[in-house]
């Protein structure tokens, strides 16, 4: 059980760490809210044929599908909508700080919806991962302009996280419920993707599409990886460990971007980086490491091998 929590942790944490370079073939002609409108679609899609292969059930009532649909619009919908937005005020590394916050509200709604006690060391680690994700993006925090724009780009990020979490929790109640993953995140994605084609026709634009390779390639991978992978391997363990532990993959899935860029992009790590990196990490383990694991692991060192 625990070997495959943990591949489900590191296949969602290393799949969107990577799909931050895959979103910038996704700039350019196509309006935003299209892009992740195509993507979730085709997302939906993909799901959709498994189910029908395995011959999984896709037979659900209309309270069922209201839940799955509240889970789109949270999850694959308007949280997207509102982080592009954003985006037009704040840099990706000052966005990337913000919704690492999830990982305290998660521990928040968690207690008010589902009345789980708060856990100090969790608090903790979270804490320590928020300051070390800052210490990484910290030249872009320190660069903050007060002005009207970064205001508003920081209260939409603020809110663009909220939503998510309120994703996290409509999930982890569907999966209480025994609302599937798979066919809760198809149907979940196909209503979202069907929300942000209605808001492109409100906003009078036109269904435009790119047909470039890159474009097109950077869709499959977003769809099948980003969104079917990735999001299954995380509501997966978020129904296991629950939303404030799984949530913490947000803190880390930035480190990934930051190594795929100093791959491709050429990016330098100063020391202060280097150092929250260290706190993201140590606030890692704090969260997901069982505490009885981790004061015999303290005691003994090795133990991890042997539970593995």
């Amino acid at each position: 059980m625990i070997t495959h929590s943990v591949s489900l942790y590191f296949a969602a944490v290393f799949i969107w760490g990577s799909t931050w370079y895959a979103i910038k073939f996704q700039l350019g002609n196509v309006p935003p809210e299209l892009s992740v409108a195509y993507r979730f679609a085709l997302a939906a899609l993909i799901l959709f044929v498994w189910c029908l292969l395995r011959g999984l059930p896709l037979r659900f009532d209309r309270r069922e599908h209201l839940w799955m649909a509240l889970q789109g619009l949270m999850l694959f919908c308007l949280n997207y909508l509102i982080f592009y937005w954003a985006t037009a005020e704040l840099t990706s590394g000052l966005i990337a700080v913000i919704f690492s916050t999830i990982v305290l509200m998660n521990i928040v709604n968690s207690a008010l919806f589902f009345r789980k006690p708060v856990d100090a060391s969790m608090v903790m680690g979270a804490l320590i991962g928020l300051v070390g994700i800052t210490l990484v993006f910290w030249p872009e925090v320190a660069s903050l302009q007060q002005s009207g724009g970064a205001l508003k780009g920081l209260v939409l990020s603020l809110i663009g996280t909220f939503v998510a979490s309120l994703g996290n929790m409509i999930s982890a109640r569907n999966q209480a419920r025994r609302l599937p993953v798979i066919q809760s995140n198809a149907f979940g994605m196909a209503y979202g993707a069907l929300i942000l084609c209605l808001y492109a026709l409100v906003q009078g634009g036109e269904f435009v599409y790119d047909g470039t390779l890159a474009y097109n390639l950077s869709l499959l991978y977003l769809a099948l990886f980003g969104s079917v992978l990735a999001f299954g391997s995380y509501l997966t363990l978020l129904g296991r460990i629950g939303p404030e532990k799984a949530a913490y993959a947000t803190v880390l899935f930035p480190l990934v971007a930051l190594g795929i860029s100093t791959l491709f992009e050429h990016y330098h790590w100063s020391l202060m980086a280097a150092g929250g990196v260290t706190l993201v990490v140590l606030g890692n383990v704090l969260i997901i490491m069982p505490k009885r694991l981790l004061w015999r692991l303290v005691r003994r060192p090795g133990l991890v091998e042997e539970n593995l």
